[in-house]
Formats: structure tokens, C-alpha cells, sequence
């Protein structure tokens, strides 16, 4: 059955102007107080209300609109109204996101609301302890946040029982999408408490999306609060036209304009966000980097320093910076574009968060005009230019940002081994007699 597409009314037609009008028990409106939350942000407005009557939720919006929020609130709040500590080994609900990073942020948000309750919220992810995840386990939990990963080896440990479960979050579908999170959602979802309530978010709504919908949620109602491919709107936008030689030169110039300025850079590898990161250290730049290769306790640290400020530059790859939800970033700058066009508005999301304005810079060599274009193409805009002259549409792209299978290549274009140097041609096996 097709979603329903619901307005900023609330169940009764009546404005929802903040958290009281929900109908929210009074602990956790003064959980709310103490945080300083006060008005819902429309996808909370659109969301919670459909939440807290039990239906699935398919929503719809832009990174940093307050989505953990969206399911969270309305899932607290039915597991408070719920008697009964969990069962050992089990829990009341999943939460599934796709990195470390963000099962982390949700984790500690739902702790600013459960603070002082009896609702216990656990974590498990990858590069952790999987014997203290079993320990934290075995005494059961009202909210499981985990990496599918991670969640099975655990399930096949036989440390998690799943079949209590009623109320499931997917949560940034589209990236777990991106990672073949599919594969463990299959084994996952079967294992699953039923009855129960599916709420799934997204930022965009691929056509996978709409499949993972049909698979997994019950007559969902669709909520929508900014087309998929749009930026925030206190976002200011900019790019710069350069040659790929120019780039570091130009980041140090824009950076050395704002130095207390928290600032977060995007690298499209992991090898090139360390390179990058080493050489603005080495300049004298307080930065610090985090990326697939890092262990988890060097990601957490470095996260933590660029919170509170000790460092004010952070160098990440997308999946690394995905559950990044700081609102001090003051600068977004691209130094590679991504090679998937929705990957930028999630990029330039991690500025311009909790109502306060923010800077996205791009830069753009003539081997990425292609993926600008399709940058532009998904947001229905055209960057302002910063610097540069942006290539006519009749050019043709330089070639691939990462290198491509050209043919014709010279000597040195030809590929290298993971160690640089240049990679050996493989000799057949000779064809050895019978014995």
C-alpha cells in the first residue's frame, strides 16, 4: 500500500507549537526542558504524533533536521508507558544505523532523554569489545542501537534473543543501503518480535528505498519536510574552479581565514584524508582525520577533540563523518567531490545544524566537472562561483577523478601495486606433465 503523505498538523488538525502539545509523558518533557528543547523541528512535528499512535513511519529529510529525535521521543515515551524490566539477553527495540559514528550520536541523544528513567540503551558496533557487548547484553536492554555487523555476530554468538523486539528503527536506510547492509537486514529482520512498529529515515528515496519499504513496513505513513537533493537553507554555497596541483594551496588560504572556526574536510579516500591531514599538521594547522582505517577509539577521540574544540579541523571520508552531528561546524569544504551526487547534501549537512547558518565550499578539477554536474543536477541548482572559470557544457571531463581503465596508456600511467610501485605483469603457469 502506498504511503501517506501527512501535513504539519497535528492528529487533530490543531499547529503543534512545541513538545507539550504532544502528549508526551511529564517526565520526559522535563527531559526535554533540561536539554533546552523546545520547539519540535518539522520532521519531529510531522513524525512523532503518527509515532505515538502505533503506525509505521517512512520519513523523509535532510541531514541535521532532528530525525533522531523524530523516533526517538515517540519510542521512549511508549517504552515508559510500558511495564516490566527486559528479559535477560533481549530487548524491546532495534535501532539499526549504518556506522559506528552514528549509532554512537544516537545513543548519546537518547541517554539526554533517558536520564534518570528506568529505560536502558545499549550499544554495539564493530572495533569494540564483543565480550563486554555480551556482558552489557546479558542483562537485557529496552534499546539495542547496533551495526548489522556487528548485531550478527552477536546473534550467532546466541547473546542477543531478537524475538522480543516491537519496535525497529532503520535509520539512514539510503547509506546502509550504499554499504550492502541488505544482505544482514534479511537475516536480521526474520529473528524479530511481530507484531511490531517499522520506522525507517532517510535522506533520499532511491528506488531501493521504496522496495526496502514495501519489504518491511505495514501501511507506512510518509512524512516529508524538504525535497530529496536539497540543502538546508542557511547553508551559503560556493565552488571553486582549480587544478587538482592548486588545491592544497587553496585550502590552506581558506582556512587560514578563520582559524578557530571549526571546519570539516572531505577527502574521497581514506589514503588521501590521511595524507591531507599529515600535511596541514606539519603546516602548523590543528587538525586531526578519521577514516575506515582508523581504530574505533582513534575515531571517538578525535570526534570528541573536535566537539569541544581542542582540534578545529576535522579531514573524513563520508562514511567516517556520517554520524557526525556537531553544531559548532562552521565550514564545509570539499576538497574532492564525491563520486555519489547525494553523498554532498550529506556532506554539507554537517554545517548549518540546530538553526545556526553555515559555509559549504567545494572544489572542482577538471577531472570532477562530471561530478559536479551531476551534483547540480540532483539539487536543481548551480553553485555560485568562488574562483575559476566553470568549464562550458560542451567540454568534455578531463577523466576520472580516481584514474579510469584508459586505453593507450603510457608506461607511467600504468597501474601500481598497494605499495606504489608499479604492479608485475602475472606469468602463466607452465603446463607441468603427469606424473
Amino acid at each position: 500500500m502506498p504511503a501517506l503523505v501527512m501535513n504539519a498538523t497535528g492528529c487533530k488538525g490543531r499547529l503543534l507549537t512545541d513538545f507539550t502539545a504532544l502528549g508526551l509523558s511529564t517526565k520526559l518533557l522535563d527531559a526535554l526542558a533540561g536539554a533546552n528543547f523546545t520547539t519540535p523541528t518539522p520532521i519531529q512535528e510531522k513524525a512523532i504524533p503518527l509515532a505515538l499512535e502505533g503506525h509505521d513511519i517512512m520519513g523523509l529529510a535532510q541531514t541535521g533536521t532532528g530525525k533522531t529525535m523524530a523516533f526517538g521521543l515517540p519510542l521512549i515515551d511508549t517504552l515508559l508507558s510500558q511495564p516490566g524490566k527486559p528479559l535477560p539477553k533481549t530487548s524491546k527495540a532495534l535501532i539499526l544505523a549504518p556506522t559506528r559514528e552514528l549509532v554512537n550520536q544516537i545513543a548519546d541523544n537518547l541517554r539526554v532523554l533517558t536520564d534518570g528513567s528506568r529505560i536502558r540503551v545499549v550499544t554495539v558496533v564493530g572495533g569494540q569489545s564483543i565480550n563486554r557487548q555480551i556482558n552489557a547484553l546479558s542483562r537485557g536492554t529496552d534499546i539495542l542501537v547496533a551495526t548489522p555487523g556487528r548485531l550478527i555476530d552477536l546473534m550467532d554468538r546466541g547473546a542477543i534473543d531478537l524475538g522480543t523486539v516491537r519496535h525497529l528503527v532503520l535509520d539512514e536506510a539510503d547509506q546502509m543501503l550504499d554499504l550492502g547492509f541488505i544482505h544482514a537486514l534479511r537475516k536480521i529482520a526474520p529473528a524479530l518480535g511481530t507484531p511490531r512498529q517499522t520506522m525507517l529515515f532517510s535522506a533520499t528515496m532511491p528506488k531501493q528505498i521504496e522496495e526496502l519499504s514495501d519489504a518491511y513496513l505495514t501501511n507506512p505513513q510518509k512524512v516529508q519536510v524538504a525535497r530529496p537533493g536539497k540543502a538546508a537553507d542557511k547553508i551559503t554555497q560556493s565552488i571553486h574552479f582549480l587544478s587538482k596541483p592548486e588545491k592544497p594551496k587553496m585550502l590552506r588560504e581558506i582556512l587560514s581565514k578563520d582559524l578557530d572556526a571549526l571546519t570539516l574536510v572531505f577527502s574521497r579516500t581514506k589514503h588521501g584524508a590521511e595524507k591531507l591531514m599529515k600535511g596541514l599538521v606539519a603546516d602548523g594547522y590543528n587538525a586531526a582525520s578519521i577514516h575506515g582505517n582508523k581504530s574505533q577509539g582513534q575515531r571517538d577521540r578525535a570526534i570528541k577533540a573536535f566537539r569541544e574544540g581542542e582540534i578545529t579541523i576535522l579531514v573524513a571520508t563520508d562514511v567516517a563523518a556520517r554520524g557526525i552531528d556537531i553544531p559548532g561546524v562552521a565550514y564545509v569544504i570539499n576538497f574532492d567531490l564525491p563520486e555519489v551526487p547525494d553523498n554532498y547534501v550529506h556532506r554539507i549537512g554537517r554545517t548549518a545544524r540546530a538553526g545556526r547558518d553555515g559555509e559549504a565550499i567545494a572544489f572542482c578539477s577538471p577531472e570532477e566537472t562530471d561530478l559536479l554536474r551531476q551534483i547540480e543536477k540532483l539539487m536543481k541548482i548551480e553553485l555560485p562561483v568562488a574562483s575559476g572559470t566553470r568549464p562550458s557544457r560542451d567540454a568534455k571531463p578531463a577523466g576520472k577523478p580516481g584514474g579510469g581503465r584508459n586505453r593507450g596508456r603510457s608506461n607511467s600511467q600504468k597501474p601500481k601495486s598497494s605499495e606504489g610501485a608499479p604492479a608485475k605483469k602475472r606469468r602463466r603457469p607452465r603446463n607441468r606433465k603427469a606424473a
